[in-house]
């Protein structure tokens, strides 16, 4: 657990992309001293005058136990503390120059008390994994070319326990209740909104002080484990939101951390977010990479993690993000990159992928910043997915519309494809869809009742169908009425009612369809994936298009996005012979009028959309139907 002057060289370098594995509290079974067992402590704090351990073991007096400084200039504190073990409560006393001081919680920590408490606790990360099957297959279900459809939900508030005083349910509970869950409905992957230790509930885990630590809300650190090897062994990927872009400013945390703007710049036009009143990272020093990307790693090696979806990347890329003019400071060539943020980035993807290979990192990229999804040695930032932002957005503000005015919106559909095999591309309707008075997705819909479910069906289909990687938001998937609230269930009971039961329905059989269907999946990200049949019938609000995989037949997908029946619409295809209707989000089944194709339809020897062949289609009201040949 000692640091090794190789370690101190690549620290000072910012390439000490495992810091966690020397810094913070690590439980010996002997002392170099005398034998003895007990805990090394290692915190860096350069500019502190004194540091020392305060805890439940020494009645949390300053001093008994002081830290000493590495000779080496390194600003690391370190000292060993016999019969410490797992399950001490213990901070670091900073004592700074001038008179400044501060009981501090550990940066590197891997287990917390339970907020509002702010202390560290000494903990041992021992775990017996069950998940080699998963782990040895993960390569494939990882991969660009697999189904991803991701069911993102926040632990504390997606079911709850109301004859216990509304409490949130466990990891443990949560491994359970979910993998049943996601299962059911076929979803590929979890997206777990920030698990790592935060100390206002309400920022839903975006305002982050234990980057090593899951929130003990929910349990301990070993719990947490049980959760993502339950769900590995269900064969259900694992993806975690992490917040590399800024920081609270509480005092037990990471801001002015011995005195000075340790971790964040010292000039608030650079180190403070003027959006969330919260700290910015220095990127640009060596040992605030460090931390950060051992955070990166920490997860992916300790805890099996799949994927890391990293929060508001533009807000890192951009000086001048959320600022009017005069509110920043431009880079050395005048503009408005962050020079150190482009660097950190790169090298923090190399490193995921040089030792994980087979997971992904996905950046929640909201701008037209080129390459972000492309590798850096073609000049990209080299993540392996980004959200798109610009297709959800258009695609929701489409949806509003009226259908009698959508026909002059026509484009708010069909842009998306000019772009869309420009990054590899993950269509998000994510919390933010669902939160500070957006309303709900179904509320969103226009009409009335029917016509509101109908659309949201109609929603789901074109994104299940549309290039790119799915997610979506817990309760979307049964219509919820009410917006998110973090501290309350999803609105569970209305599964009684038929219209959200066969909401739930449908996104069930679109998993099931997209997942077993190569040609929806397969090439997501190429041009050669997709293709038009039809993309200009604005005044029907019609469009129909093909996917294709690499070698095997294609699907062919028709939305109506009006509630007007469509008698014998044409639609060009590439082949004769037989059609089947594999989905119709009409169908009774999923509370539509029961409009379709009675299972199939033959293709005539008539040509339309330069093809020879089509088929003359029943449309249903705001509907999407899939058929593929038989």
């Amino acid at each position: 657990m000692l640091l090794t002057e190789q370690d101190i060289y690549h620290f000072r370098e910012g390439t000490y992309f495992r810091a966690y594995e020397k810094l913070g509290a690590h439980v010996l079974r002997a002392l170099p001293t005398d034998g003895g067992a007990g805990t090394h402590f290692a915190v860096w704090a350069p500019n502190a005058a004194k540091v020392s351990v305060v805890g439940d073991f020494n009645g949390w007096q300053r001093g008994r136990h002081a830290l000493k400084p590495r000779p080496d200039s390194s600003g690391i504190w370190e000292g060993s503390i016999e019969n410490v073990g797992p399950g001490a409560l213990y901070k670091y006393h900073i004592a700074a120059h001038g008179g400044f001081r501060v009981d501090k919680s550990d940066p590197y920590a891997f287990h917390t008390e339970v907020p509002p408490r702010t202390a560290s606790v000494v903990w041992d990360l021992a775990y017996q994994w069950h998940d080699a099957q998963w782990m040895g297959r993960r390569a494939q279900v990882n991969a660009l070319n697999a189904p991803w459809s991701i069911y993102e939900l926040h632990p504390g508030s997606w079911r709850r326990v109301p004859n216990e005083h509304n409490r949130s349910l466990t990891y443990r509970e949560l491994a359970h209740a979910i993998g049943d869950y996601v299962t059911q409905l076929g979803f590929t992957h979890v997206e777990l909104m920030p698990v790592m230790e935060h100390p206002f509930f309400g920022s839903w885990g975006y305002q982050v002080t234990g980057y090593f630590a899951p929130t003990s809300r929910y349990g301990t650190p070993q719990d947490f484990m049980y959760l993502v090897d339950h769900l590995h062994q269900r064969g259900i990927g694992v993806i975690l939101d992490w917040v590399p872009s800024h920081f609270p400013t509480d005092e037990h945390g990471l801001a002015r951390f011995d005195g000075t703007h340790l971790y964040e710049h010292a000039d608030p036009r650079q180190g403070f977010h003027p959006e969330w009143s919260s700290s910015i990272f220095n990127y640009g020093r060596a040992e605030v990479r460090n931390f950060l990307a051992s955070s990166a790693l920490f997860w992916l090696d300790t805890y099996h993690i799949d994927a890391l979806r990293v929060d508001a990347v533009a807000s890192m890329l951009y000086l001048d993000y959320g600022r009017r003019a005069g509110e920043w400071i431009p880079n050395r060539f005048g503009g408005h990159e962050n020079l150190e943020t482009v660097e950190f980035v790169k090298q923090l993807n190399l490193a995921v992928y040089r030792d994980h290979p087979d997971t992904q990192t996905i950046a929640e990229e909201s701008t037209a910043w080129p390459m972000v999804s492309r590798p850096i040695y073609l000049g990209g930032l080299g993540f392996g997915l980004k959200w798109n932002m610009g297709w959800m957005h258009d695609t929701l503000k489409y949806f509003q519309q009226d259908p009698l005015h959508r026909k002059y919106h026509h484009s708010r559909l069909t842009f998306s494809i000019w772009y869309a095999f420009s990054e590899n591309f993950v269509l998000p309707l994510s919390h933010d869809e669902v939160v500070h008075g957006k309303g709900s997705l179904i509320g969103r819909m226009p009409g009335d009742e029917w016509q509101q479910f109908a659309s949201l069906r109609l929603l789901f289909g074109y994104m299940w169908t549309h290039p790119g990687k799915k997610l979506l938001f817990m309760g979307g998937e049964f219509g919820q009425r009410r917006e998110w609230q973090h501290d309350e269930s999803l609105e569970w009971h209305v599964l009684q009612y038929p219209l959200h039961a066969g909401v739930q329905r449908w996104v069930r059989d679109l998993n099931q369809l997209y997942r077993g269907t190569p040609a929806l999946h397969e090439q997501d990200f190429s041009e050669g994936g997709f293709q038009w049949v039809d993309c200009d019938d604005a005044d029907t609000s019609v469009i129909s298009f093909l996917r294709w995989s690499g070698g095997a037949e294609p699907a062919l997908v028709v939305c109506n996005f009006t509630p007007v029946p469509r008698e014998r619409y044409q639609i060009g295809v590439p082949r004769g012979g037989r059609w089947r209707e594999r989905l119709n989000s009409d169908a009774a089944d999923y509370g539509g009028s029961g409009v379709g194709n009675l299972g199939a339809l033959d293709a005539v020897a008539a040509s339309a959309h330069g093809h020879a062949h089509s088929l003359n289609v029943r449309l249903p009201p705001l509907s999407v139907v899939v058929l593929t040949p038989d």
